[in-house]
């Protein structure tokens, strides 16, 4: 790969996407269970999830250098501003084409997917919610990142919002059952964030970055991603029991062993070093269990 795409794909995270992604093919899974599916409506709704990811990611950069909270970052991460390949004002500029183009896709979308003027305006309005909380989380006077609120946000845009408006684009129709998938997948978005938090713990404290685990502490955040991981079972396992009722929904729960041995290293890691493993381990287990979910759906 040539060296002058390097800063850029550094800061894109690419890895991240896989939450935007499972999201959407969740939604997708139950509207083909329900018996409804259309291949490019679940396309297009991979690529402006994605975007939005994409824009959630450079905001985040963007934010931290503008308050810089990146100034002292004690955690060694470092991606292409930080490292001087980038500019601030590269940056802005990148940011601004991110959001046109999130407009672009959505409009596209909702235009194959909506069938009437109610579905389109309340999709535009859901499309233009989702991309100022991505610009937000630490862009502006009061970014919501800094006050503790970015787990919440997470758990609604990455689960809820996600897998219920991609499940509605493809059924035209809501269903409270799905809350439990949507709310299995959020949980574990969630907790790729917190293991993010908690590896940057003391450089979030010292700039006054206030996360939740910042609020609560290293000790207490290491049980909260434990109740992260275990709700979001329950909600997969409840939904499963009550609704699928086959072993193909269970396929899941191969992971489990996978999960134990993360959550014991997460209570046993000490410096910012040794959790960055934990995250790439994290983001892959999130990607397993809803892709193995997934599957168990469509094969229910």
């Amino acid at each position: 790969m040539p060296n002058k795409y390097y800063p850029w794909i550094i800061s894109l995270r690419p890895k991240t996407l896989v939450l935007s992604l499972s999201a959407i093919l969740m939604g997708n899974a139950l509207a083909y269970w329900e018996g409804s599916f259309d291949l490019l409506i679940m396309l297009l709704s991979i690529i402006t999830a994605s975007l939005l990811q994409i824009l959630s990611n450079l905001a985040n950069d963007y934010g931290d250098a503008i308050k810089g909270s990146d100034d002292q970052n004690l955690s060694g991460h470092k991606r292409g501003l930080q490292l001087g390949l980038i500019t601030l004002n590269q940056l802005k500029k990148a940011l601004w084409i991110n959001t046109f183009l999130c407009i672009v896709f959505g409009l596209i979308l909702i235009n194959f997917a909506c069938n009437n003027i109610y579905e389109l305006l309340s999709f535009i309005l859901l499309g233009l919610l989702s991309i100022i909380a991505a610009i937000t989380y630490t862009v502006g006077k009061k970014p919501y990142g800094y006050i503790g609120l970015g787990d919440l946000s997470v758990l609604i845009f990455f689960g809820l919002v996600s897998v219920i408006g991609s499940y509605y684009l493809q059924t035209k129709t809501l269903s409270m059952l799905i809350i439990l998938p949507a709310l299995g997948c959020g949980l574990l978005s969630v907790a790729v964030l917190n293991i993010n938090n908690l590896r940057d713990i003391d450089s979030d404290r010292m700039n006054h970055k206030r996360t939740l685990v910042v609020l609560m502490g290293k000790e207490l955040g290491r049980v909260y991603h434990l109740l992260l991981l275990v709700i979001s079972l329950c909600s997969f396992s409840l939904f499963a029991y009550s609704y699928l009722q086959t072993c193909w929904s269970w396929l899941f729960m191969l992971c489990l062993p996978l999960l134990i041995r993360h959550i014991y290293a997460v209570f046993q890691f000490k410096t910012a070093k040794d959790a960055f493993p934990l995250l790439l381990q994290m983001v892959k287990l999130a990607l397993l269990i809803n892709l193995l979910y997934c599957l168990g759906i469509i094969l229910s």
